[in-house]
């Protein structure tokens, strides 16, 4: 039993949260299943990125959320989420939720970031967001090659492009970085032929199985 089955085996009640917090949830969950086969530059896809008290992902817990949309081919730093999980974590999360929508969501290292935010989401909420997750941990050494050829650190990335940010280790500030990475992305991958979230999620996953062959 994993530890997502351990945590909706013991799901917080609804009614058991505040009325915001439970409103969000319902219209969060009443939200149409997202067509992932629209054309990328008329998807809605959301950066998520955290804070942690450490990079175990096995011990260390989730401190604080953030989230910058890019709809549309668009980027801006109005369109963003910030929030830490004291006091109240069934809020910040809720409020999460209601940002992301039913996404695609994009993360770098997945499997640090995602796993955090989905524990968090089974333990305060109840929920499991079936999101379409995309991680330019992957992605973005199967698009550039030419300049990276294998998954690598987030600051590697930084240097490649030329990017910087307000803040670094900054659950929005490299929101910001990784937003701009899935914007490079999203360009190169067109003129690849990826056209689509699925598409993407394709590519991600191809990517994958081969890491894995000897």
């Amino acid at each position: 039993m994993n530890w997502l089955t351990r945590l909706l085996g013991n799901r917080p009640d609804l009614e058991s949260l505040d009325a915001l917090s439970r409103d969000a949830i319902l219209r969060w969950q009443a939200l149409p299943q997202p067509d992932l086969g629209k054309p990328q530059f008329e998807t809605r896809y959301v950066v998520l990125n955290t804070e942690a008290t450490g990079l175990d992902v096995d011990h260390d817990r989730l401190l604080a959320v953030g989230a910058i949309a890019i709809d549309g081919a668009l980027l801006s730093p109005r369109d963003s989420y910030y929030a830490t999980l004291n006091p109240d974590p069934a809020k910040a999360l809720a409020e999460l939720l209601t940002f992301t929508g039913n996404g695609p969501a994009v993360v770098y290292n997945a499997g640090f970031n995602r796993t955090l935010i989905e524990r968090a989401l089974a333990e305060h909420l109840g929920v499991e967001p079936e999101w379409c997750w995309l991680d330019l941990y992957w992605l973005l050494p199967s698009l550039f090659e030419e300049h990276i050829d294998r998954p690598a650190r987030l600051g590697d990335w930084m240097k490649v492009f030329g990017i910087e940010t307000f803040q670094r280790h900054h659950a929005l500030g490299d929101a910001w970085v990784i937003a701009q990475l899935m914007l490079a992305a999203q360009s190169r991958a067109l003129q690849a032929g990826t056209s689509s979230a699925r598409s993407l999620a394709d590519l991600e996953r191809n990517r994958r199985q081969l890491s894995r062959q000897p």
